[in-house]
């Protein structure tokens, strides 16, 4: 029997640097899910999906019709999509859960999928060298702020987070660095934890560049599925083989 295949992807932006290039991408990743939809297994959306979400109690941001239409037709396939919130769309709280039946994760989690045991999530304030980024990160999940920021009138409140969002390192279409294994910070991060509690597989966001690199025990492997803001790269496990892929982009780089 040929297993389905458990697919992993992060770091849309969805909203940035304009509504143009923005709603393009958006097109792009909804054509990819469509070409996926009959050999997916799982999706897993590793954060970032959103360059900005803030859900209140009868209010979401307006647009991405095109994403959540493809999304609930996936789901209803039957096809189970899991969501883990990044940096920038960390407010997202039971939307997706209520209308589409997209659980939410707020922080990573292990699981067993075809007998692998793989450590998922976003990626963002883990490892060293991440002090002041882990402060605004508990700041940010406090919920008293949330209960503040609620306060307000959404246009007000959108405005102030959509200023921050893209003044955020993370929100920009540049190209990021590959610092060298000895200096991703997720490296070091996936070397002490794989010592705690093994695993097969780290796999993250964050980072916008495709990584698959294996850890010094030589088996488990730490897999960055980059990002959709140029290279539109995703990983992807059919049960025995983990890779990365590139979509509608010829000159994808993997690091590592």
């Amino acid at each position: 029997m040929i297993n389905k295949k458990i697919y992993f992807l992060s770091d849309f932006h969805l909203g940035t640097p304009s509504k143009e290039e923005s709603k393009e991408r958006e097109l792009r990743v909804v054509r990819w899910l469509d070409s996926i939809k009959s050999d997916a297994g799982e999706v897993y959306l590793l954060g970032d999906i959103f360059d900005f979400w803030f859900e209140y109690k009868h209010v979401v941001p307006k647009g991405y019709l095109h994403l959540l239409g493809k999304l609930a037709e996936l789901r209803n396939l039957g096809i189970p999509i899991y969501f883990f919130t990044g940096n920038h769309d960390m407010w997202m709280f039971t939307y997706l859960e209520e209308e589409l039946g997209i659980p939410i994760y707020h922080n990573p989690i292990s699981k067993s999928i075809y007998g692998k045991e793989f450590y998922i999530g976003h990626g963002d304030g883990l490892g060293p060298k991440q002090e002041g980024f882990k402060l605004l990160r508990r700041i940010f999940h406090n919920k008293a702020f949330h209960w503040f920021f609620k306060r307000f009138n959404p246009n007000f409140s959108f405005a102030i987070a959509d200023f921050w969002s893209r003044s955020s390192r993370g929100s920009k279409p540049s190209n990021p660095t590959f610092l060298g294994i000895e200096n991703e910070w997720l490296v070091a991060y996936c070397e002490m934890k794989c010592k705690i509690a093994p695993h097969d597989f780290f796999v993250f966001g964050h980072r916008h560049l495709a990584i698959d690199h294996t850890l010094s025990d030589g088996k488990t492997r730490y897999i960055n599925t980059g990002e959709w803001l140029k290279t539109n790269s995703y990983a992807v496990f059919d049960g025995e083989k983990m890779e990365i892929g590139f979509f509608e982009n010829d000159n994808g780089v993997i690091y590592g």
